[in-house]
């Protein structure tokens, strides 16, 4: 997706501007429209026409048209969306009030319009159009005095830092310059990785070089990971996939995308996370009910005790008609995260998301058990569906 322009007020009133570029931005499109949006969008229009002699035709013309969302549509096979509303804006083609149909597709810009831009939909586009969001692989390519660090998207390798640093040749009797500066090009290393790789979504970290270089870099981060309790890296170290590459340029990342290992490696998706989380959480609930709940007043329940450690939500409530249900959830997720929770937006399309649906489509894991809550009639679901 990219963003042409975004006019946000203080009330987060306003209006972006996008294009799709691919099938999955539909699929965006769709959780960003809401009913009483404005929608403006090029589209064809059927018009009747009357010649000089009396006789009417009727022409497909093209135009540019600003609808009131009315019904939102979309076929998830095809990742087509259409869009139904009433004309807002004055056309000649068009009457004020008259209903038309907008199919939006991939490299056709549209404008939309919000009277409340929330965390949630903000947070989308900027998924969208962000392609580290997508880059569920990064590599970092290196020989000594050489590295490269990379995010691998479905489409595109993206270089986010290059580390150059000059190393002295080892000396007979004497290799402490060469040790000190091999050293530091190791520190930038390490530093450009926390800098430039997001962990939340990133899956695995190839490290290749030719020789020892690799796992002589990953015993010295590690140690120093240690030293100083760096926790971002040391809970991420399983991660890290040590393989060879010819040299530290990045067309050497071809051939370390091709070892089996890596290819076994990377055979999960994204979604894997969200199939982990919902796992951990049938697992609490079979072991430990009372840190484990579902159904929104329960949820909301453990997030007044401050309780929740992760939420799990349906993208698809966010779609609600109801702007008020609407607002409950986008609330809840925004208190979860204050709190320090972790947040976990189910796509509706994944096998995960269809059964987090199954359990009301939200859910939370608790960091400590809750008792009197769980103790209470479980109404929730019945009464907050």
């Amino acid at each position: 997706m990219k963003l042409v322009r975004k006019d946000l007020e203080k009330d987060n009133a306003g209006q972006v501007t996008l294009i799709p570029e691919e099938p999955e931005d539909m699929w965006h499109t769709y959780n960003l429209l809401q009913v009483g949006d404005s929608l403006r969008a090029s589209t064809i229009r059927k018009v009747q026409t009357e010649s000089a002699t009396g006789s009417v035709g009727s022409n497909r013309i093209r135009t540019t048209l600003t609808l009131c969302v009315a019904a939102i549509d979309f076929d998830s096979q095809a990742c087509q969306l259409r869009v139904k509303g009433t004309n807002i804006q004055e056309n000649e083609y068009v009457k004020m009030g008259a209903y038309h149909t907008i199919e939006l597709e991939p490299n056709r810009q549209f404008t939309l319009a919000k009277k409340q831009w929330d965390s949630v939909v903000l947070e989308r586009i900027e998924q969208a159009c962000d392609p580290a969001w997508n880059a569920d692989v990064a590599a970092v390519v290196m020989q000594e005095g050489l590295a490269h660090v990379c995010l691998v998207t479905p489409n595109m390798t993206l270089t986010r830092a290059k580390v150059e640093v000059n190393i002295p040749r080892k000396r007979k009797g004497n290799c402490s310059q060469h040790d000190r500066a091999l050293e530091r090009f190791y520190e930038q290393v390490v530093q450009a990785i926390q800098r430039h790789i997001n962990f939340a979504v990133v899956k695995c970290v190839l490290v290749a070089s030719p020789g020892f270089v690799r796992e002589q870099f990953c015993d010295y981060m590690f140690q120093q990971a240690v030293k100083t309790d760096n926790k971002l890296l040391l809970e991420n170290r399983s991660k890290f996939l040590q393989v060879h590459s010819s040299s530290g340029h990045k067309y050497a990342l071809k051939e370390a995308l091709c070892d089996p290992a890596v290819t076994s490696r990377l055979s999960d998706t994204k979604a894997a996370g969200e199939v982990k989380a919902l796992d951990d959480f049938y697992k609490m609930l079979q072991h430990e009910p009372d840190r484990a709940f579902y159904g929104l007043k329960h949820v909301e329940k453990a997030n007044e005790a401050m309780a929740i450690d992760t939420l799990l939500i349906s993208d698809e409530l966010f779609r609600h008609q109801d702007v008020a249900t609407r607002a409950r959830y986008v609330k809840l997720v925004d208190s979860v995260r204050e709190n320090m929770g972790t947040v976990r937006i189910f796509s509706s399309l994944h096998v995960s998301g269809e059964q987090l649906g199954r359990l009301t489509g939200v859910a939370a894991i608790l960091r400590f058990p809750v008792a009197e809550l769980s103790d209470q009639e479980d109404d929730s679901s019945s009464e907050e569906d």
